[in-house]
């Protein structure tokens, strides 16, 4: 099939009005009339992943975060974004990318079942005419637990080896916010919300002190850490509707390390 098939169907059901305005999502490098047998899914176009798509003769690469955000002055390989656009031309891959729209549509509700969160609403409304759609979801659990139990509980469901936890891990919680990605902007909604605690990423100091001290435990499994869902949940996706689709995902990596 044609790139442009293939992302028209994926466009049914996260279109780019769910995008926030400042993102950059859809097909944002290569031909849109490009046969497309094979597919390669990863979070982030880092180098590695642009030599494995290459690898693979991959025709089409997939990412929840886009590979181009500002507006490019030139494209040369003196520029490292620049670069990686160059690589996927020189080699024929056509690039798409499908961020917030993704998370609006799909991310939270992703990582909220994943949880096993009930009685689930929005956190974030982004969408004045649909107001259950937007940004992080909130929800509870079936009984209460410590924030310990559910450091546990989201390293075993999302595969993570440690949480950055800004809170007392004794201290019992029910009521959940959870936001994949970076959460510092919804604290307050959060806190609006009664949540007890927030599961999120890119937490910073001062974000997180803030928090804990107007009764929010933060609970930052990373960034990567809660995003990765996207590669497996997007291959399922692309099997169910693409029989004849070779599709490959990127291997989980974390992007560095707790010495």
């Amino acid at each position: 099939m044609l790139c442009k098939e293939l992302t028209e169907k994926i466009e049914e059901v996260y279109p780019v009005s769910y995008a926030c305005e400042w993102d950059n999502v859809g097909l944002l490098v290569g031909r849109a009339n490009k046969e497309v047998k094979s597919v390669y899914l990863a979070l982030d176009v880092t180098e590695e992943v642009i030599q494995e798509a290459v690898r693979v003769k991959a025709d089409l690469l997939i990412t929840h975060h886009p590979l181009i955000f500002k507006g490019l002055k030139k494209i040369s390989d003196q520029d490292f974004i620049g670069n990686r656009v160059v690589q996927l031309l020189q080699h024929d891959i056509s690039y798409y990318a499908m961020h917030t729209n993704y998370d609006v549509l799909r991310m939270a509700d992703l990582a909220a079942n994943r949880l096993g969160l009930q009685s689930i609403e929005v956190l974030e409304q982004t969408e004045p005419k649909e107001p259950e759609k937007g940004i992080g979801k909130s929800g509870q659990f079936a009984s209460a637990m410590t924030v310990r139990e559910c450091c546990e509980l989201v390293k075993e469901r999302f595969a993570l080896s440690h949480i950055k936890v800004f809170g007392d891990l004794d201290r019992k919680i029910q009521r959940v916010a959870v936001c994949p990605g970076s959460g510092k902007s919804v604290i307050g909604e959060a806190i609006r919300k009664k949540a007890e605690v927030l599961i999120t990423g890119d937490i910073d100091h001062h974000s997180g002190i803030d928090a804990e001290a107007q009764g929010l435990t933060i609970m930052d499994a990373g960034h990567y850490g809660m995003e990765h869902i996207f590669i497996e949940d997007m291959r399922k996706f692309l099997e169910e509707r693409f029989e004849k689709l070779d599709i490959k995902c990127a291997p989980i990596s974390h992007p560095f390390s707790v010495v």
